[in-house]
């Protein structure tokens, strides 16, 4: 009976200890048109060989960056996201990501960060908004890997918000991402 016990009170901890990887439902006002729902569990496959990402869709309420071909989901990947997480980045040094519909427009194999893709902020009505306000609207915004200065952390990075304004994965991800996104493919950044 003590091993029964023991070895239930081991599951649940296992259980426990990997809920992390669990992902919430995605609201449906969030779907906006979204053709399939969200998985229930993070995907961990590798993505399938030769399958191009046409389109990315970020929820930063939920830490979650989708991936498509087209209008199918091919994958989900957890993502770590600026210091200051709420709300759209309006300037250089808040520390926010970017809100709104962008470009992937940039890719850099020799980045601080392992590797990145570029985004397309700031855009005009982004600068727009910055210079009335008499300040830049920041730049640089990346989706990147983990910074080449420390050990792989792998998916311990995605216990808080670090980047001064980019989108974060491990190495393994933004390998896979930097080889399957299409240059100027969409990314559009949801609260």
């Amino acid at each position: 009976m003590k091993k029964i016990i023991f070895i239930a009170l081991l599951l649940i901890m296992a259980i426990c200890s990997t809920t992390f990887l669990m992902l919430k439902p995605m609201p449906d006002h969030l779907l906006k048109g979204e053709k399939e729902a969200a998985p229930q569990v993070l995907n961990m496959q590798p993505l399938p060989k030769n399958t191009p990402i046409t389109r990315l869709v970020v929820m930063k309420s939920e830490r979650q960056m989708w991936a498509y071909n087209q209008n199918k989901l091919v994958k989900i990947y957890p993502i770590s996201l600026g210091k200051s997480p709420v709300g759209h980045k309006q300037f250089e040094g808040d520390k926010k990501t970017p809100e709104g519909v962008y470009r992937i427009n940039e890719r850099n194999p020799n980045s601080r960060y392992h590797k990145n893709l570029g985004i397309s902020y700031p855009n005009s009505a982004d600068q727009a908004y910055a210079q009335s306000q008499g300040k830049s609207p920041g730049g640089l915004i990346k989706i990147h890997g983990l910074p080449n200065k420390f050990i792989d952390i792998g998916r311990q990075h995605l216990r808080k918000d670090w980047t001064d304004g980019c989108i974060a994965v491990t190495n393994e991800e933004i390998d896979e991402l930097f080889n399957a996104v299409i240059h100027n493919a969409e990314i559009d950044i949801r609260p």
